[in-house]
């Protein structure tokens, strides 16, 4: 077997497998999940800012969430 399996789901440390670029999705012009828009709307109240409109793709979601994550020091 190589060091390199072919089947990344098959490689015990895929590295850069684990995470995606919002940006690189494919589902990332879907509109964002029920999931995602609850959890920016209290992200949004503890911030002190407007949340987001309904029609926000799932990577712009995805990538807000990382903002204010950061901005409140989770």
């Amino acid at each position: 077997m190589s060091d390199h399996p072919e089947n990344p789901k098959l490689d015990p440390d895929p590295g850069s497998n684990t995470q995606k670029d919002p940006d690189n999705w494919v589902s990332g012009d879907d509109p964002m999940t029920g999931a995602q828009k609850s959890y920016l709307t209290t992200l949004c109240e503890e911030a002190g800012v407007e949340p987001p409109s309904d029609d926000m793709s799932k990577a712009d979601a995805s990538k807000m969430i990382d903002e204010l994550r950061g901005k409140l020091g989770r």
